[in-house]
């Protein structure tokens, strides 16, 4: 008897820059993998991240925000996802850049708070009675017209349903039927049925009809358990701002001129803060009730030397607030004049007032050997092979240049190497391509050697 094992179908693969970070990559200690978790390297700052991680947990961090301060390229965005991916997969996280606040048709600060509770997430559970099975019976019933003429008019749907303790014949309401008639539901199909609402989810194919050949590629489910009618606690995410929009649009009537009235509204309206408070009482109820649970999320603001001393002095109310997300800022500036002031000088341009709430953490520049993991993991990624001459040659150049910029010698490298009729990439083709492309601190120096020719002549 002839016994193999399985090979894993796990496939390695790089969507956006972020989609490979799974967390901070520590162990029960609390002490970072050298290369763990879509990580390599960076191993104080993200240390000092699960700190932060077991502070907001035991929550300890009302009133303050992060700051991760180092050059770019050094993993900033990276850590403030990873921190929002060890707090749970459902935790909302929203990323916004410093300069998103200057908008022609939203104030500054109604910007803020839009990201502000778009990163608060409300969990809803509400349980409602159903019907689930699959079904075994679908028959629509119809009957005579009674305005008269030839057509018929639907009377009711007869459906059967069968879970694995039993089956029940249920007669529904022919505007039920529209709902079966748009989720495509034939026999053999899994479903349930709200009774309150009449809504109708169809949940896949039942795996009793896997072994059948189907033109369509089919998500076959199990049999229900239980009885077909039942009681089911169903759990809806949503997050503060959806609540703010779905409460501040306008129903509008039938009219012309309602009509026109949505037609010229302008792109973008702002939500007053009389809306939120109503909201946030509702809010407030649903949780005293036990309805609703809040989940704080992570508000990452990238580049936060480009908000202006208005936004600055807003940011401390809003940290104060009850309804506040875990706020992580970032910046890869030393000491810069504040945005908005004249003669203000401050530590990575946060007036001092609000970098006395700041927690700093530095992310450092990557070592010889951390950049060398790094491009031996993504040229594993993208599928290409790198001669140990040819990487140790981009590690020592990522050194002297930056990571980001070998990272994107190696798609070039890899076109040279196949015109040359290679599938591996030598030394010579990083080579090649590194004399064909410039880093940014090459072509400064470059433009600065030969800036007097660039002069206009008067």
């Amino acid at each position: 008897m002839k016994i193999s094992e399985v090979k894993s179908t796990t496939r390695e693969q790089r969507i956006t820059p972020h989609t490979h970070i799974k967390g901070l990559g520590l162990n029960e200690e609390g002490k970072a993998f050298q290369a763990a978790d879509g990580f390599v390297g960076q191993t104080s700052a993200r240390e000092a991240c699960g700190i932060i991680v077991d502070m907001i947990k035991s929550k300890k961090m009302a009133g303050r925000a992060l700051l991760l301060a180092g050059a770019p390229g050094t993993g900033k965005t990276a850590i403030a996802l990873a921190i929002a991916q060890e707090l749970g997969s459902k935790v909302p996280f929203c990323p916004m850049v410093g300069s998103e606040v200057y908008s022609s048709e939203v104030k500054k600060t109604e910007v803020l708070m839009e990201n502000f509770r778009r990163a608060i997430g409300l969990r809803i559970k509400e349980t409602k009675e159903v019907y689930e099975g699959e079904v075994t019976e679908l028959s629509p019933e119809e009957i005579e017209n009674p305005l008269g003429g030839y057509g018929k008019t639907l009377s009711q749907v007869i459906i059967g349903l069968k879970t694995v303790k039993g089956t029940k014949q249920l007669k529904l309401d022919p505007s039920i039927y529209e709902s079966i008639q748009k989720e495509r539901v034939t026999v053999g199909d899994v479903i349930y049925i709200e009774a309150n609402t009449g809504a109708v989810k169809r949940v896949g194919r039942s795996d009793a009809y896997a072994t059948e050949f189907d033109l369509e590629a089919e998500e076959y489910v199990p049999l229900p358990k239980g009885e077909v009618h039942k009681k089911k606690e169903v759990v809806q995410d949503v997050t503060l701002n959806d609540l703010d929009i779905a409460n501040a649009r306008p129903q509008g009537g039938q009219d012309i001129m309602s009509m026109m009235g949505q037609l010229l509204k302008p792109k973008k309206t702002e939500i007053t803060d009389k809306l939120r408070k109503e909201i946030n009482k509702v809010v407030n109820k649903y949780i005293d009730q036990g309805i609703a649970e809040l989940v704080p999320g992570v508000l990452f603001i990238d580049e936060v030397h480009l908000l202006d001393i208005e936004c600055f002095t807003y940011l401390n109310k809003a940290l104060e607030s009850t309804l506040s997300p875990i706020v992580i800022f970032a910046t890869n500036r030393g000491m810069c004049q504040v945005r908005g002031t004249e003669d203000i000088v401050a530590p990575h341009g946060i007036p001092v007032d609000l970098l006395d709430r700041i927690l700093i953490i530095r992310t450092l520049p990557y070592t010889l050997e951390d950049i060398r993991s790094i491009v031996q993991i993504r040229a594993k990624t993208e599928g290409l092979t790198l001669s140990e001459d040819a990487l140790n040659h981009l590690a020592e150049s990522g050194v002297r240049t930056s990571l980001r910029y070998v990272i994107q010698l190696l798609t070039p490298a890899s076109i040279l190497a196949r015109i040359n009729g290679r599938e591996n990439i030598t030394l010579e083709d990083i080579k090649e391509v590194d004399d064909l492309f410039y880093d940014a601190k090459s072509s400064a120096k470059v433009l600065a050697e030969y800036q007097g020719l660039y002069k206009f002549k008067q």
